[in-house]
């Protein structure tokens, strides 16, 4: 017997809305549920089973019970079965709900008093839906004038601009929670033996060719005086180990090899050598560095 929606269509459409539905409430990370629970796979797999098993009785009992019916009654059912959609009562009485015509019987009670090189009017009534819709839009563009015309409320352009406004913030502020999103801007010193310990690690396997192990200085300059070239403190070594030193004389930029976290280890580490006095340093370069956050203090107690 015929059904509204066949068999092969309706068995798909079940299984994958139920397997859709697994996928969106389960949270399985990165990875498909029915991949990182293996007992959602086996569930999948009886539920299809049961779906086909359930298709397959149904046509038992539909071949079963047509087959117990009388002659008139197969014809009776047949006829029900076979009829098309659109000449199926509920469908006739939904269209002329939503379109209000009138039957073409009596089309010349409909004519106007229009005639154009033989073309008639007919003065039939608007389709409900078109009517509703109408008066949907009249009120939405009411609504619409009065919220953002006369209240004043933000429309598309403006909503935008906040929205990134805000994006922005939260970037920072994710920045000075994120290592690896650090710049010279939010980088800070360490002090701790054991994150000085993994800057010695990162400088002993990098700069010992250009500043020798003790930081004296060899091809590079001296680290361990008061004199720096670029500018001293965490935050100025930070930008100069990351993007390189003076053009084409200076040191390769790092932030190609080295993370934001592994820079700011090494760069404390750099601090930490200063005034360690090792043998045969390389002579100053540069200026003098004094740090402005500890000067401002100094001066204030000096008064």
């Amino acid at each position: 017997m015929k059904k509204l929606i066949p068999v092969y269509v309706r068995v798909p459409v079940i299984f994958f809305a139920v397997f859709g539905a697994m996928e969106f409430f389960i949270d399985s990370g990165d990875r498909p549920a029915f991949i990182k629970y293996p007992m959602l796979t086996l569930f999948l797999f009886v539920f299809l089973f049961i779906l086909i098993a359930i298709e397959i009785t149904i046509s038992a009992v539909d071949n079963v019970t047509y087959s117990i019916l009388t002659d008139e009654q197969r014809k009776q059912l047949d006829d029900a079965t076979n009829i098309g959609l659109t000449e199926t009562e509920w469908y006739k009485n939904l269209m002329k709900r939503l379109t209000k015509s009138e039957p073409i019987e009596n089309e010349a009670n409909l004519l106007l008093d229009h005639d154009y090189d033989g073309i008639k009017e007919l003065d039939n009534n608007l389709p409900p839906w078109w009517v509703y819709l109408f008066y949907g839009c009249i009120v939405f563009a009411g609504v619409y004038l009065i919220r953002y015309e006369i209240l004043g409320a933000d429309n598309q352009e403006m909503e935008f601009q906040k929205e990134m406004a805000q994006a922005k913030i939260d970037i920072e502020e994710y920045k000075k929670t994120a290592p690896d999103m650090m710049d010279e801007k939010t980088v800070i010193l360490l002090t701790e033996a054991s994150e000085l310990a993994k800057g010695k690690a990162i400088y002993e396997t990098n700069c010992v060719a250009c500043h020798r192990p003790d930081g004296g200085g060899q091809i590079g300059p001296n680290l361990t005086d008061d004199n720096w070239i670029l500018g001293g403190g965490i935050k100025n070594i930070f930008h100069t180990i990351s993007n390189g030193g003076r053009d084409g004389k200076g040191m390769v930029a790092w932030k190609g090899n080295l993370k934001p976290t592994e820079i700011q280890h090494v760069a404390s580490y750099i601090i930490s050598l200063k005034g360690t006095n090792p043998k045969d340093a390389k002579a100053p370069e540069g200026d003098v560095w004094v740090d402005e956050t500890e000067k401002a203090p100094a001066e204030v107690a000096q008064q």
